[in-house]
């Protein structure tokens, strides 16, 4: 459980990140927590994350899926379409979540569609669709990312802390 898969990447993001030495596929994954519950990434673009993870050992006491396991599927898709948006320049930081649980799950896999609704220069708005095995619509969710940009140092800043340090730069 949790044994990552092979992801498929859009070539040109694969480019991009081989371009600073760095090897997505192999630096990719769902952490530590998306790993424990057993995410698996499948397919990842800024145009389209989806991923899979089994309803076996995230249930809450009545044998359900928990919807805390439907938001760590919603977060963790939302989170990588928004820093694969943001680029290597920056990092995609959660904002702001919500999950609308529509039915249960008691079995089986459920798959998460993560689709952008915002794209922007600072914040990125995915919409996460998460279904059972029979495709029924488990839960919707909707995340915000603030996409911090990241210096020299491999320090996240903000875009507020980047006005701020050209304000004083011109000064």
């Amino acid at each position: 459980m949790g044994e990552q898969t092979s992801v498929k990447f859009p070539q040109e993001v694969l480019d991009e990140y081989a371009a600073l030495g760095v090897d997505l596929p192999a630096l990719f994954s769902a952490g530590h927590l998306g790993t424990r519950m057993g995410v698996q990434i499948l397919e990842a673009s800024a145009e389209r994350v989806v991923g899979t993870m089994p309803v076996e050992g995230n249930t809450q006491p009545y044998g359900l899926l928990h919807g805390g396991a439907s938001a760590v599927l919603a977060e963790t898709l939302g989170s990588v379409g928004s820093m694969l948006h943001g680029g290597s320049g920056r990092i995609a930081v959660g904002v702001d979540l919500n999950c609308t649980h529509h039915r249960g799950a008691r079995s089986g896999l459920v798959t998460g569609v993560a689709t952008p609704v915002h794209r922007g220069r600072s914040t990125a708005t995915y919409e996460i669709v998460i279904s059972d095995e029979q495709d029924r619509r488990v839960c919707t969710a909707r995340l915000t990312c603030l996409l911090r940009e990241v210096d020299d140092a491999g320090r996240a800043r903000t875009v507020a802390d980047i006005t701020e340090a050209k304000g004083r730069a011109e000064a």
